[in-house]
């Protein structure tokens, strides 16, 4: 195939960033984009050196790959939405590849494009989108989890290479638990860090101090899981068996905040179980 022709139904922070990407490959065209918003089809189509705003799906032309970047609320509403279009039209030749980049749903929610022939995959880079500069710039270290279709997949990872992500597969049957993961690894340590701030400020440490305090456990911590993994990295009350540390400390924060305090002797339960068994699911 000597041009890989690309269509992009959501032109938002994610579909933006894909688009100014792809097209800097000599081999692919931006050919149509789609959007709910006008605007940001347009913003979309001026990163690219021959994309079109599209005004419907009728109005989009057969492509090689498909880029559904919209909300996972609106991915199959947009797969029943293309096979709507396309069911009567004439096979283009080649299939077609798409793809959605939830990373919580797996393939299977583009189901209904399957029935004209085409191969499906979903791709979810484990970054941020919060700004497309910065993102397009950090795309040649993310990296993709791949999921589908194996000629969906064989299709769409070489390109993700050209851009300098690293591909790595995941079970689409266990889609949800990877995408927990990376809510538990991320999210929920974003909230964990609220928490000490807070608890930080009730014990009169100044904004300033706390800060550095996040920051500095938060980044010796990182460095001590890659280099030891979590089970030796751990430490701290629970991790050497102080069982009445744990239970006068977690009636302390629960007396001060009573959903931190159930965390607080959750977590600790868990990191005891992992410190002892290496693992937190062993009972």
């Amino acid at each position: 195939m000597s041009e890989i022709r690309i269509n992009v139904v959501g032109a938002g922070r994610v579909g933006k960033t894909l688009i100014s990407l792809l097209d800097t490959i000599d081999s692919c065209s931006i050919q149509d984009v789609l959007s709910t918003s006008s605007q940001s089809a347009h913003e979309a189509v001026k990163l690219s050196s021959a994309g079109r705003v599209a005004s419907g799906y009728a109005d989009m032309r057969p492509a090689d790959l498909w880029i559904i970047s919209v909300p996972d609320t609106q991915i199959s509403a947009v797969a029943h939405g293309l096979k709507k279009i396309w069911v009567d039209r004439e096979p283009p030749g080649e299939p077609q590849v798409a793809f959605h980049c939830s990373g919580y749903l797996p393939a299977q929610q583009l189901e209904p494009l399957r029935s004209l022939n085409w191969h499906l995959a979903s791709v979810h880079p484990v970054m941020s989108f919060a700004d497309p500069q910065a993102a397009a710039e950090q795309f040649k270290e993310a990296l993709c989890g791949l999921e589908g279709d194996e000629m969906a997949t064989a299709f769409i990872q070489p390109l993700l290479e050209k851009l300098g992500a690293k591909c790595f597969p995941i079970r689409s049957e266990n889609k949800s638990l990877y995408h927990a993961a990376a809510v538990i690894s991320n999210n929920f340590t974003v909230v964990l860090q609220a928490i000490a701030r807070e608890a930080w400020a009730e014990a009169g440490v100044a904004d300033e101090i706390a800060r550095k305090l996040n920051a500095g456990l938060l980044n010796s911590t990182v460095e001590n899981i890659d280099l030891l993994g979590p089970q030796d990295a751990l430490t701290g009350p629970a991790a050497r068996g102080d069982e009445e540390v744990v239970t006068r400390q977690g009636t302390d924060v629960a007396a001060w905040h009573p959903a931190a305090g159930e965390i607080y002797i959750q977590l600790s339960t868990l990191a005891r179980k992992l410190k002892v068994c290496g693992s937190t699911r062993q009972t």
